[in-house]
């Protein structure tokens, strides 16, 4: 049913909307709503692949590689562009350019990886600001508009790493990634005392102009790439960030089963909130070990799609009811995503249970003519005309993956030649050994290292590194833990395979990386936040949070939290 839920929106794209952007579902025609560069296809490649569609993914491969161009005077959202346009290009390209995927086109001569660096370059003017944080839009062809604002969100400044990344390693040109890891330098610089980010930044002064930390709106894919970017690159300082970030997130965020927003500096609660974007945060702890809270989290966050047949974009948790204003479901995958992690976790039926009410809901709540309607009110499940592409690149790809991975499995993701990680878009991105370059060098980190030999040594400012071989379990060839450590304390540095093999002795986290803190008063905050941080496997399993810190982490969190 879920493949054909696909095909039913896919071809009502390519019959009434394409070229342009996106379907409209109901009056069955088609509009320009990023940057008109026939969207909905791009954001389709991979899955047609993961479907084994090799007609139609030919077809369409040669389509853009024939007829796309980004020479157009368009301003366009940088962060919508990378992991919709870049994402979808590059995750395709890699595809359609290996035997090993089993989707190699003979014809195809890189036009795809072309395309995508071409288009790159022409949002490289956004990064050009005093913090290196990128403005939100770039125009294609002239580059920044001169009334363009400076504030941007933290999710649109911190959610480029791995499309650019993934791009400097195909091209051999490490300015798409330099500029990408600056932006969350950036970021992560101008965090509060607690570890906690804003909402919104202005690019030029580093002020933030809102102040409201959370793990939901314009946040919430920060988070998600520092852990991926870590997964997929084998960079440790996108690892010591996250563990730094997650360990806030949980201790100030967190009021089991349900997050909640509270100011990045007071840690005072401003919204007692459910929005619908949170629901990708169990996924994301599947992927960093932490299984207990992110099955509870998913039951609370289910129940409300249950009560509703669809998450609402805001729930308010006071009043138990739907946040005025906040009514719609636009066909968001976030919890779907969730419930194929939890499911590929655990492999408890119950999140096969949860996926057939979501294929229900969407059947008699959400079909159209066309396709797929944006649901304007959860609560009367009145129907807008439209169909964001994410619908197909992730939400019906999640749920295919989920039952295709009960039925077993036989797709790229599960049985395919690499381990995969997914952008934010869903696109499949993965680990060859082209793109996941392990840093092997202490003189990576930067010229402070003296004399030629490895010194291991344990301090507390340092990552701890250890193989937990006994404790991973990496199943269908990508990264999930099926136990904690029994000691969640650090342990030494240890030269592993595929990991960095030693760290230079006595300089501390910013000096190893570079990084400027701007908040200097960081005091027993940060020595709070060390204890926290998670034991790590190696690169071919997985980060794991310690139970020992999600245990603190449930029983300091009652009382605050945030806003978006």
């Amino acid at each position: 049913m879920v493949r054909e839920m696909f095909y039913h929106a896919f071809n009502g794209y390519m019959e009434h909307a394409f070229p342009l952007d996106e379907l409209k579902p109901l009056s069955c025609e088609g509009e320009d709503s990023l940057g008109g560069y026939a969207l909905t296809l791009i954001d389709s490649l991979d899955m047609l692949a993961l479907l084994g569609d090799r007609e139609r993914f030919t077809s369409s491969v040669d389509w853009i590689g024939k007829n796309l161009r980004f020479d157009i005077n368009k301003t366009v959202s940088v962060f919508e562009t990378t992991i919709r346009v870049l994402g979808g290009l590059l995750s395709a390209h890699l595809i359609a350019s290996d035997y090993a995927t089993g989707m190699r086109i003979p014809s195809y001569d890189n036009q795809l990886l072309d395309l995508a660096e071409d288009l790159a370059r022409r949002m490289l003017p956004a990064f050009d600001t005093p913090t290196g944080i990128p403005f939100g839009s770039v125009n294609l062809l002239y580059g920044v508009d001169e009334q363009e604002s400076r504030i941007t969100s933290t999710a649109g400044g911190g959610t480029l790493t791995l499309e650019f990344g993934m791009l400097s390693r195909l091209t051999n040109d490490p300015i798409f990634e330099q500029v990408t890891k600056n932006a969350v330098r950036g970021l992560w610089a101008r965090r509060s005392k607690l570890n906690l980010v804003g909402a919104h930044i202005n690019v030029f002064t580093g002020e933030w102009t809102q102040k409201d930390a959370g793990i939901g709106t314009s946040i919430d894919s920060f988070y998600e790439y520092l852990l991926k970017a870590y997964l997929l690159f084998g960079d440790e300082e996108y690892l010591f960030i996250f563990q730094e970030a997650y360990a806030a997130a949980m201790h100030y965020l967190y009021n089991d089963p349900w997050y909640v927003e509270v100011n990045m500096d007071s840690a005072a609660i401003v919204w007692p909130l459910f929005n619908s974007l949170q629901a990708f945060w169990p996924g994301l702890q599947v992927l960093a070990g932490d299984i207990d809270p992110a099955i509870r989290t998913h039951a609370a966050f289910f129940s409300v799609w249950k009560r509703y047949g669809f998450t609402p974009e805001g729930f308010n948790l006071a009043t138990l009811t739907v946040q005025h204003g906040q009514k719609s479901y636009p066909l968001r995958p976030e919890l779907i995503e969730s419930t194929y992690w939890l499911y590929k976790a655990t492999r408890d039926p119950r999140y096969l249970d949860v996926g057939r009410d979501m294929v229900v809901s969407l059947q008699y709540g959400a079909r159209c003519p066309c396709g797929y309607c944006h649901i304007v009110d959860v609560e009367f499940h009145k129907k807008e005309d439209h169909m964001e592409s994410f619908f197909l690149a992730e939400t019906v790809k999640y749920l295919w993956l989920l039952f295709d991975l009960a039925s077993g499995p036989d797709n790229l993701v599960e049985n395919g030649p690499y381990k995969y990680i997914f952008s934010t878009e869903g696109h499949l991105l993965p680990a060859t050994p082209q793109i996941s370059l392990i840093h092997e060098h202490c003189s990576y980190l930067g010229a402070y290292c003296k004399g030629g030999g490895i010194e291991q040594e344990s301090r507390k400012s340092d990552i701890s590194i250890h193989p937990q071989e006994n404790n991973a379990s990496v199943l269908s060839g990508s990264w999930v833990h099926s136990s904690y450590p029994s000691d969640s304390s650090f342990l030494e540095s240890t030269s592993t395979s595929g990991l960095m093999k030693g760290l230079c002795p006595g300089l501390t986290h910013g000096q190893k990386y570079g990084i400027s803190y701007l908040d200097a008063t960081r005091t027993a905050q940060e020595d709070h936040s060390t204890h926290q941080r998670e034991n790590v496997a190696d690169s071919h399993s997985l980060l794991v949070v310690s139970q020992q810190s999600a245990d603190n982490s449930l029983s300091k969190n009652k009382n605050e939290k945030q806003e978006h």
